[in-house]
């Protein structure tokens, strides 16, 4: 069914409702590797030459391409969480064409762990799941609320990047090429939710936000 389709069909059912099949249509994306979506721009790494690494190193970059992975996961249901309960068609279109985006760094994680040998997390529904939920929880507070959300998520996404950077084997260069390439569009992304006037949100949810990524992180670099 077209975008257009569904909207019409969508205007049927409660904003509840809405979510609901919101999140079963992404729950049910997941069952096909990101490499089988349509194709986004090729891998920032793609070029450049392949590097030996230690089976330590390697199991190590596995583990943060995993929880970028993982990111970019609960990334996409964020925006479609907030795109779903946005009351804006204008922030709601700026909000799905963010999460297209963030498919693209989908697609370059999963690349890059297919040539360390290694697979996403196992925990992919749960990462979805529940930051769907939060991200609709967002939207219902408003769109400058929602908007605030965007500008601290991907503040706290690129501090996460940065420490990634830092934290990889030295010559694992296609893993920095996509985490640098990332990082500039999760910048990019805060920046404009500030621009279209994000609120910035209490201090509380902001440390709640750091804590629950935390939990995520410790989690995907394992499973």
């Amino acid at each position: 069914m077209s975008r257009t389709g569904t909207s019409e069909s969508l205007r049927h059912y409660s904003g509840a409702d809405r979510m609901l099949i919101g999140l079963q249509q992404r729950l049910a994306g997941l069952t096909r590797p990101a490499s089988k979506i349509p194709p986004s721009p090729p891998s920032p790494g793609g070029d450049l030459p392949t590097t030996t690494l230690t089976d330590p190193e390697r199991r190590h970059a596995a583990g943060l391409m995993r929880v970028n992975h993982a990111g970019e996961v609960a990334a996409q249901a964020l925006y479609h969480g907030q795109a779903l309960a946005s009351r804006d068609p204008a922030i709601r279109e700026h909000l799905l064409h963010a999460a297209d985006e963030e498919r693209a760094h989908l697609q370059w994680c999963e690349q890059r762990l297919n040539e360390l040998g290694a697979k996403p997390s196992v925990l992919q529904p749960l990462w979805y799941a529940g930051s769907f939920v939060m991200g609709a929880a967002a939207g219902i507070a408003g769109d400058r609320w929602s908007l605030g959300f965007v500008e601290e998520t991907e503040k706290q996404v690129a501090e996460h990047l940065d420490d990634h950077l830092q934290r990889l084997p030295a010559d694992d260069m296609r893993s920095r090429a996509v985490i640098h390439a990332m990082r500039s569009d999760e910048q990019r992304h805060g920046r404009e939710a500030r621009d279209l006037g994000g609120k910035p949100l209490p201090s509380p949810v902001r440390r709640l936000m750091h804590q629950v990524a935390g939990v995520m992180k410790a989690a995907a670099y394992r499973f």
